[in-house]
């Protein structure tokens, strides 16, 4: 529950001694032991709260009926195809989210597993877009402690005993364990992508215990972050007078959540490896034709550490060894036999039989000594495969090859690398948290709101998928079959390139570019009336340098909103990617662009108003990139025909020049250009009355996909005159001079309609329209001004403007909120009430409220800007808030009922970051007005495309040589 105080006091610090001894910190001092002085912490003995969900009212049920009746329709229809509907609000889940998260395991994109603050594994993502969030509760640590003498004697799981299914008095499953941690003592400290757990003195009071939790999350480095593995380092000081031996017991059941663990057909195998390290392999076989799953765990055997496994035991009394049994030798032991290395694979699991496996590591520690025990695991799932069939490796096979037994040499390699690891992370963090200038709760909310990366069901493939015949080939010998596209009976090459020798500069040199791109009736579709594979088939928009090959990465944008990379919430969460993994933010980039120019026929029902269109359309910015065939599928979401969303297009084009100015990729820049041009020319469509704005047509056409727009409106259009900046100053970079004198007339015509429809002396209106919200204070009404200064563009507008409007926000949809301890509400009227037009304009948004406070910054206002954010640390992941830590939502109401957890727009705290610290090409930049370098027309029309939308002539001037992008049709 949330306490009142939340709504009266501010805290500005979180230091350690607060939860923790100065004594005991003093004894952790040395290995990183100790947690951090920056840190988000909880004691272990916390309650747990049960979140509560949104509701709509009574008035928005009556709007939404028809919606909701087309929508459990289509769920049940694609229910009966075996497929789960993207977004389905319908299906509850059996385990009610509560305030028990942490930071997530492993690195990016090959499955993940959550742990709570308190222990527990939860949330399993192993399988694309299929989440398991209860915790598999006999997966534990456990430590057993004997003193010289055998007076002293502790055994206890290493959690407190308070989770739901522990009351089952089952004598021979894990209730047989000891659960005797109240927690009172006992601490968790989250920097992502680490964690400290001390026990300080529980169970043994003179035993100081510290728990480090290690993930291969390393910005620039593209290949340890996608390992997926996980390392557990245990610190060990006894400060009594006898010396102890201490075991510690990891306990790990054969399972990917859920009820897998009860499907049959699993196999445990020991192993033994170089480098004292040693475990079990945990091979289990998935449901429903997924690709198998194998796990390991293991310790690492030292001069001080002796290993021990137990392959097998069971939870029920029919088990050869049960729980209780393995308990027991332990208490007892404090180790295995040594003879289970060599007891080779189990028998396979019978139906409802659990599986599982445990791996002992025990130590002498003198009196006043320490010592220091590792455990690892890892899950090896090398292929990905999506409902509609198609197939493609992770990205850690590049390096581990495509078998599943690689996990054997990933717990390896996680034991053997992660002091390397932690010193790049903290070489990464260590300036920002070292940083007097900026608040505390910044510092950790900052990195620990990257969990996302991890915990959002990421998938990061290699750049070439398995052909279904060459599967089991090693994967040195795999290859590709090409794929013949076929379109109105003759075959269209896409990758015809032209060569030049002009250099970019004096160190790049140009590549081959596009020569020719297919005319609009080559894409509608194929032959036998399937959508065509032209997404697949524009080699030109692939990287060419092995080096920028990243392969390829999908995350979702949410776990209750199944779908791919969607791109109005990208938008606001591409900030992190573009600041930590850059050539990842351009690869999805690169999937956008190819998409732009694509076209998939098949119709499709938009379920708002039951309408009918096709699934993407030609020139069209896709919503997302597909939930059950991304790629291939796009467009999953159906509410709305994005199509003829007002922001999407905008969003591509800013993105775009964003990173090409950031990161200085020429190459980049070059071979997207034609999707760009392709995407403004798109827009045109929009200005029905030929004053260079677009006009939204009455319904929800764009991110805020229940908050109806008319005419005009300050979020759509602010994203269009920053769209035509940004397109205009890559245009004149990239030599289309034609092109650039274009956006400049339509920008200079269109910026003074802008403010005079909509601009009332302290704010823009919410939209030109005459309906009761239109002048409404919409939080995010300078999105486009966010992004135009964050890419080192002039402003849109005069700063008076500008800072009038941010805090016209700041007093009004922040203050006039409990104070400012919420966030900013997306719609505030001009009377101090809070719009109620529709369910999104009451809320608070927590991405969006980070992305105002990014604007802030950027204007000037570093004290507004860090207002407006701590709201949404104070509601979400204070101790006094809400507990929505790790697992940040969408939004959440005023009295902060959420909706949609673990949700990826609040990744753009790192917009904030980025406001902060500008990138040297941006800050370098000329400081000249981007406009004032085209030579613009009198009298300037849209600029000729040889009859298609989309054939793209992209002069390239100056140090572009004479190339040019041509259309052969």
């Amino acid at each position: 529950m949330v306490g009142s105080n939340l709504f009266q006091r501010r805290k500005h610090s979180w230091p350690p001694e607060e939860y923790i001894s100065r004594a005991t910190l003093q004894l952790f001092d040395f290995d990183s032991a100790a947690p951090p002085e920056h840190a988000w912490r909880r004691r272990l003995d916390s309650h747990a709260n049960i979140l509560k969900e949104f509701s709509v009212t009574f008035r928005e049920a009556i709007k939404m009926v028809r919606l909701g009746i087309r929508l459990w329709s289509y769920i049940r229809e694609e229910a009966a195809y075996g497929r789960k509907a993207p977004i389905d609000p319908f299906t509850r889940e059996s385990c009610k989210p509560s305030a028990s998260q942490g930071v997530p395991l492993g690195g990016m994109g090959s499955g993940s597993i959550s742990r709570g603050f308190r222990g527990e594994f939860r949330q399993w993502q192993i399988i694309p877009g299929i989440r398991e969030a209860s915790p598999v509760m006999a997966n534990q640590f456990s430590i057993f402690i004997s003193r010289d003498g055998g007076n002293k004697k502790y055994a206890s799981v290493l959690a407190p005993g308070q989770h739901e299914g522990l009351g089952k008095q089952d004598d021979y499953g894990i209730s047989s364990w000891g659960w005797n941690l109240s927690g009172q003592n006992s601490t968790y400290h989250a920097l992502f992508p680490r964690a400290w757990t001390i026990y300080d003195g529980e169970p043994d009071p003179d035993l100081k215990v510290s728990c480090r939790q290690i993930s291969p999350f390393i910005p620039h480095n593209y290949k340890d972050s996608s390992l997926p593995t996980a390392v557990f380092v245990y610190t060990l000081v006894n400060t009594g007078r006898e010396r102890a031996k201490v075991s510690l017991l990891f306990t790990w059941a054969n399972s990917v959540g859920g009820i897998s663990h009860l499907s049959g057909d699993h196999v445990n195998e020991p192993f033994t490896g170089e480098d004292g390290v040693s475990g079990v392999l945990l091979h289990h076989k998935t449901a429903k034709g997924n690709p198998p799953v194998t796990f390991a765990i293991a310790a690492c055997e030292t001069q001080n550490v002796n290993v021990t496994i137990l392959p097998s035991f069971g939870l029920s009394q029919g088990s050869c060894i049960t729980a209780k049994d393995m308990w027991r030798t332990m208490v007892r032991d404090g180790q295995f036999d040594q003879g289970n290395f060599c007891s080779g694979p189990t028998m396979p699991s019978s139906v409802g039989e659990t599986l599982c496996a445990a791996v002992s590591a025990s130590a002498w520690v003198e009196p006043h000594g320490k010592c220091t025990v590792a455990f690892a695991v890892a899950w090896s799932s090398p292929q990905v495969k999506f409902l509609k069939g198609s197939l493609y490796y992770r990205r850690y096979t590049k390096y581990y090859g495509t078998s599943e037994r690689a996990a054997h040499q990933l717990v390896h390699d996680a034991l053997k690398n992660y002091k390397q690891w932690e010193e790049e992370i903290e070489k990464w963090q260590n300036p920002i948290l070292h940083d007097e200038r900026l608040p505390e709760w910044y510092k950790f909310t900052l990195f620990n709101e990257l969990y996302f990366l991890v915990a959002g069901g990421t998938v990061w493939i290699d750049s070439q998928s398995p052909d279904e015949h060459t599967v089991n080939l090693p994967r040195t010998t795999r290859k590709l079959e090409e794929k013949n596209m076929r379109v109105k009976g003759r075959k269209v090459d896409y990758t015809e390139r032209v060569e030049h020798s002009a250099t970019f500069g004096s160190n790049q040199s140009d590549r081959a570019v596009l020569a020719g791109l297919p005319c609009k009736d080559e894409l509608a579709s194929t032959e036998d009336g399937n959508p065509m594979d032209f997404f697949h088939s524009v080699s030109f928009l692939d990287p060419q340098n092995e080096e920028d090959d990243v392969g390829r990465f999908l995350y979702l944008e949410g776990v209750e909103y199944i779908m791919w990379c969607t791109y109005d919430v990208h938008f606001y969460a591409s900030f992190a990617l573009l600041e930590l993994f850059p050539k990842i933010e351009l690869s999805i980039q690169r999937d956008f662009a190819k998409a732009v120019l694509s076209e998939d026929g098949r119709k499709v029902r938009f379920l708002a108003e039951g309408h009918w269109g096709i699934r993407k359309v030609r020139g069209a910015v896709p919503h997302d990139l597909g939930t059950h065939d991304p790629w291939n599928e796009m467009n999953a979401y159906n509410i709305h025909d994005t199509s003829k969303w007002k922001d999407l297009n905008p969003k591509f084009v800013l993105q775009v020049y964003r990173d090409f100015s950031a990161t200085g990729d020429l190459a980049f820049g070059v071979d997207v250009w034609p999707s760009v041009r392709a995407a403004m020319e798109y827009m045109e469509q929009f200005d029905r009355d030929n004053d260079g704005l677009i006009e939204n047509d009455g319904f929800p056409d764009q991110t805020y996909d229940t908050w109806t727009v008319h005419g005009i409106s300050a979020y759509c259009g602010c994203l269009w005159l920053a769209a035509l900046q940004a397109a205009a100053a890559m245009a004149v970079q990239i030599g289309d001079k034609d092109f650039a004198e274009w956006c400049k007339a339509t920008f200079l015509k269109a910026k003074p309609v802008f403010e005079a429809k909509l601009w009332n002396g302290s704010y823009f209106n919410y939209d030109s329209g005459a309906s009761s919200n239109s002048k409404s204070i919409q939080a995010d009404q300078l999105a486009g001004q966010w992004y135009t200064a964050s890419s080192g563009l002039p402003p849109l507008f005069d700063d008076g403007k500008i800072r009038s409007s941010l805090q016209k926000i700041y007093d009004f949809n922040v203050m006039k909120v409990r104070g400012g301890r919420m966030g900013a509400v997306n719609g505030m009227h001009p009377n101090g009430k809070v719009d109620e037009t529709c369910m999104q304009s009451r809320e608070i948004w927590t991405g969006v409220t980070y992305g105002v406070a990014a604007n802030m910054i950027l204007a000037g206002m570093e004290e507004q800007a860090f207002t407006t954010a701590e709201g949404i640390f104070l509601a979400g992941w204070s101790e006094e808030g809400y507990g929505y830590w790790f697992q940040t939502p969408e939004a959440w109401t005023i009295d902060g009922h959420f909706r949609s957890l673990i949700y990826m727009r609040p990744l753009s705290i790192w917009g904030m970051q980025w406001a902060l610290s500008l990138p040297k090409a941006i800050m370098e930049a000329p400081h000249i007005n981007m406009m004032d370098r085209i030579c613009s027309s009198p009298m300037i029309s849209w600029p000729s495309s040889n009859g298609s939308g989309v054939r793209i002539v992209a002069h390239r001037a100056g140090c572009f040589g004479n190339s040019s992008f041509r259309c052969t049709c």
